[in-house]
């Protein structure tokens, strides 16, 4: 296999994608939704066969384990977001589905190029291929103006992060007059402010691609405005494919020098985490609550980062993938309620534990992953980013951290509540899932319950792969 294989791949099948969408006849488009789905699984099949190969395009391109992790948490997490939108009446089924699928994989492919790059340029064009194509999916909704204002929103707010990151890349590029990360290192020193301020912009820029706080801004209308099974993939993997262009560039291109950056990642990471959980207290849309809880799961994904090691990154990594499961999946009940109730506020979940228990359980399960209780995927997320926090000596962002994880147990046990304890409304009735939709909240229930139970092959292998950065 070639260092291009997985993004060859996929390229082929956008095209693919794209010639079906020219011939389809039918307003019933499903079978172009199924083409692109049945596709990313078989990519998903062969990165599993993927191997480290050695630097190419001049050292621009890495396939390392770090970007080979980090393609196969991309496309496990486009397989299950494109199986769940997959309806009759859903949006990536009818008649623009050519387009929805197009720029779904044109985004991921951004991921996969993004994850191996080792140059300044590629990664800004990787950042860019990934972004652009989100801001037209936020508004896919176009006869729903909340869409049409939360994509405005989102396209303005990503637009200044991609000229600020632009902005701090030259500087980086002017002091260190190199574009190759490896370098660059060898130009940081303390006689170079240039460097150092090129930097902090391109941190900031970073942020606005993450969700951090004060950088969230556009988050929680996005999120509920856009199609939910769309929402449910957003808030995952444009995060994990951010944090793996952080570790490249602030771990493997600062060399011994990673140590300058713990302060600013220790103090973004504990006010976003603060931020996040006390603005998602008072929600009653289920997908703004998701939204700023969100928010707060970057800031715990930022202590990992703060922590400047081997260990906080395969946590971070670790934590990645929790988070894909837990985070999904209860987007994906939240879609399944909406489906049948018309509605998306927490009320629609009252009773839901008699109306359709399974379902309940696996938002039961979904939750205290997020929330971190033992035995399941997230406990695990968060009491790992601690420990390597911890023993980089950040005390005091450990115990910010566990104080407002308590915080974050009240809004998500209120959400339980209702589908427990209060009960359902006289006009709701059963959920019906469609098979698609049913299939990917199981998957997701199984990776939040089979990663709590054995935790370890996924923490040996985000050990592994980040080692050779430090």
């Amino acid at each position: 296999m070639t260092a291009f294989t997985l993004e060859l791949g996929l390229s082929a099948l956008a095209l693919l994608v794209f010639g079906a969408s020219l011939i389809a006849r039918r307003p019933d488009r499903r079978w172009i939704a199924w083409l692109a789905t049945a596709g990313v699984l078989v990519l998903g099949i062969l990165s599993a066969f993927v191997t480290p190969t050695p630097p190419a395009l001049g050292g621009m391109f890495v396939q390392d384990g770090l970007a080979i992790f980090a393609k196969r948490l991309f496309l496990a997490a486009t397989f299950i977001g494109l199986l769940a939108g997959i309806s009759v009446d859903g949006v990536a089924c009818g008649r623009r589905a050519g387009e929805y699928h197009l720029l779904i994989l044109s985004s991921l492919l951004g991921m996969l190029v993004l994850a191996s790059a080792r140059d300044l340029i590629l990664l800004f064009v990787a950042f860019e291929l990934m972004s652009i194509p989100l801001y037209v999916l936020a508004g896919f909704l176009k006869r729903e103006d909340e869409a049409v204002e939360a994509a405005l929103k989102f396209f303005l707010v990503g637009s200044v992060s991609s000229a600020v990151m632009a902005y701090g890349l030259s500087f980086v590029y002017g002091a260190a007059r190199t574009t190759d990360l490896a370098r660059v290192a060898q130009g940081f020193a303390p006689g170079q402010p240039l460097l150092l301020l090129g930097l902090l912009a391109v941190f900031a820029g970073f942020a606005f691609k993450i969700a951090a706080f004060p950088f969230h801004m556009w988050v929680p209308d996005t999120y509920e405005a856009a199609s939910t099974p769309f929402v449910a993939w957003l808030s995952v993997t444009p995060k994990a494919a951010g944090f793996v262009a952080l570790f490249r560039v602030y771990f493997e291109g600062m060399g011994d020098r990673v140590a300058t950056w713990v302060p600013i990642a220790a103090g973004l990471a504990a006010i976003t985490i603060v931020a996040g959980n006390l603005m998602a207290l008072p929600q009653q849309n289920t997908k703004r609550l998701l939204a700023y809880s969100g928010i707060a799961h970057i800031g715990y994904m930022l202590v990992g980062f703060a922590a400047a090691s081997a260990s906080g990154t395969a946590m971070v990594l670790f934590y990645l993938v929790a988070y894909v499961f837990a985070n999904m999946g209860a987007f994906l009940v939240v879609e399944a309620v909406a489906r049948s109730e018309r509605s998306e506020a927490t009320a629609a979940l009252r009773g839901l534990a008699q109306r359709s228990p399974l379902l309940a359980l696996a938002m039961l399960l979904f939750l205290l992953s997020l929330g971190g209780i033992p035995f399941v995927a997230g406990f695990w997320a968060k009491l790992y980013v601690f420990w390597a926090a911890a023993a980089a000596g950040l005390y005091w962002l450990v115990l910010v951290g566990a104080v407002l994880t308590v915080v974050a147990l009240f809004y998500y046990l209120i959400v339980a509540k209702r589908m427990y304890i209060e009960p359902p409304d006289a006009s709701a009735g059963q959920i019906h899932l469609s098979r698609t939709l049913a299939l990917a909240v199981i998957l997701c229930a199984l990776g939040v319950v089979g990663i709590g139970l054995y935790p370890k092959p996924i923490v040996m292998a985000a050990l592994r792969v980040a080692a050779p950065l430090f």
